[in-house]
């Protein structure tokens, strides 16, 4: 019982992991609803535990205390679109048109992942164990070399650096052509987008927005906003077919190779910049409503009464 967070953390990276291609289909096979059940096992236990530490947090603690319903509603969100990415035709017709590909990638990592963040899953999965086991987790948070290790994977700089580096990595032709023939690979490309994605929603959403941290943050998404931007116009424009498995495949869909990339990367470019746009204004208006607190030694001291003997 005590690795059920740990356990819920590998089934959602599983999840995000999972969807392999498959080139030996038909054309025709893209539209078919074919989720293998084991997919469907690791969603489900993600579901399951929050629900169940949600429902034993607000029986203690009341309805909307500790995990408010707004952020039970984005962890439903996020599922729900890992799901989309993962379960639906989407990911069969990602085989075929690139644009379909990069519609899935967004998926995973500038939609589920920062509405997972917000919904607090570490905290409702912990929920989900019986007391004993809370407080041994709550000791191990405790542990130096985990803080460590946890601060230093969350700090935004570290967490940007891995995120950009992954996606810029696994973009270049060679690594991109071994995910779509290689399913070992592919699993890793999937898991390493979800998981630096949410590792760096991580340390971009999750800080105290009163913090210094907190202000930084914003410079981080806007950051990945123009990197991730650029690599969108690198497909745009270019004239050159990236990658020569959807050289034929693209065709059968009515689109020339060069025009399914040229989509793809105005996918990445445009609504992927959107969904930063609409995160910075987020952490833009948390700064703004956080509270002045004015420190005590900052308060001068009362004046003397004049007219005093």
């Amino acid at each position: 019982m005590a690795a059920v967070p740990l356990l819920a953390v590998a089934a959602l990276l599983a999840a995000g992991a999972a969807g392999a291609h498959s080139l030996d289909e038909p054309a025709g096979a893209v539209a078919a609803w074919r989720p293998e059940a084991w997919l469907l096992c690791l969603l489900a236990l993600a579901a399951v535990l929050y629900t169940t530490g949600l429902a034993h947090l607000w029986r203690r603690a009341g309805a909307g205390r500790g995990i408010r319903p707004w952020q039970a509603a984005s962890f439903a969100a996020g599922w729900m679109a890992l799901a989309a990415a993962l379960v639906t035709p989407l990911d069969a017709l990602g085989t075929r048109l690139f644009a379909a590909h990069m519609v899935q990638h967004e998926l995973l990592m500038v939609v589920a992942a920062p509405l997972l963040v917000l919904g607090r899953p570490l905290a409702a999965w912990t929920w989900a164990l019986a007391p004993p086991q809370r407080r041994r987790i709550g000791a191990a948070t405790r542990w130096r070399w985990l803080a460590a290790a946890w601060g230093g994977v969350t700090r935004p700089v570290t967490a940007w650096v891995l995120h950009a580096f992954a996606l810029w990595a696994w973009h270049v032709p060679m690594l991109f052509e071994a995910a779509l023939h290689q399913e070992a690979v592919h699993v890793l490309q999937h898991a390493t987008f979800l998981g630096t994605a949410l590792l760096f929603w991580w340390a971009v959403l999750g800080g105290d927005p009163r913090s210094p941290r907190g202000g930084f943050a914003l410079a981080y998404v806007f950051a990945t906003m123009m990197h991730t931007g650029a690599l969108g116009a690198l497909l745009t424009f270019s004239q050159t077919v990236w990658y020569p498995t959807y050289q034929q495949a693209g065709g059968a869909f009515g689109l020339a190779p060069v025009e399914d990339q040229q989509l793809g990367g105005l996918i990445m470019w445009v609504p992927g910049g959107i969904a930063y746009v609409i995160a910075g204004l987020a952490l833009v208006g948390r700064l703004l409503a956080r509270p002045d607190v004015t420190p005590a030694s900052a308060t001068p001291p009362a004046l003397p009464r004049s007219g005093a003997s």
